[in-house]
């Protein structure tokens, strides 16, 4: 069964309406095919947004970062913030250059952050946010150890309050440009692939590049 996003005035889409999704599975798409969020916040009266890597576990996105970090203690305060991740497909070119525009997909979520302090909430949030950014890599490498995990802050934010717009197709011409037949119209698309993996540089050659480095796809 289908579930529905949440409707309030913060996630209700006024611009561009048509362009809005309500599914919550958009959602979480969006969100799983990322590799880094923004955290936006006010921090003494001034904003502040600020990319990190995140990750999804069900309806609770995990962002993290240094415990020496204001703005992540002033989250973990519970003020409010917004995190938005944006996916560029391709660049819109129109017959006007009003009518340029780009195709994407973007979440925008609201909420109060919460401070992860449960300390087998915070090893599988960790967890899930390395997956997120370099999958297979929890079981690969070392994992934290006690002085790493408390330099460590991990916060929570509930999917409860959120906001989905998805762009797709050609220009939207005015009939008279197109008619006109003067310009070239429609879409250059933009897709990010990885290249091939760099051993660091003090990596003894004995070394291969593992199995969850060099089959990594680019999600879609």
């Amino acid at each position: 069964m289908t579930r529905q996003l949440s409707t309030t005035d913060r996630t209700t889409v006024r611009r561009g309406s048509a362009k809005a999704r309500t599914e919550r599975s958009d959602l979480h798409a969006i969100l799983d095919a990322g590799l880094i969020c923004h955290l936006g916040l006010l921090v003494d009266d001034s904003p502040r947004v600020l990319p990190t890597g995140y990750g999804r576990s069900g309806d609770t996105l995990y962002v993290h970062g240094s415990t020496g970090a204001r703005s992540l203690r002033e989250a973990a305060g519970g003020v409010e913030v917004c995190v938005t991740v944006t996916h560029l497909d391709g660049i819109v070119y129109a017959r006007s250059l009003f009518h340029h525009s780009v195709n994407y997909r973007s979440a925008m979520i609201h909420g109060r952050a919460r401070d992860v302090v449960d300390a087998d909430e915070k090893w599988r949030a960790l967890r899930v946010i390395t997956d997120q950014l370099a999958p297979g890599s929890w079981e690969h490498a070392r994992q934290p150890n006690k002085r790493e995990l408390a330099a460590t802050a991990v916060l929570a934010v509930d999917l409860a309050e959120a906001a989905v717009k998805i762009r797709t197709g050609g220009p939207s011409d005015d009939v008279e440009d197109v008619e006109a037949d003067k310009a070239w119209a429609g879409v250059l698309p933009l897709r990010t692939q990885w290249g091939a993996p760099e051993p660091s540089a003090d990596l003894p050659p004995k070394f291969e590049v593992p199995p969850h480095v060099t089959e990594r796809e680019y999600p879609a």
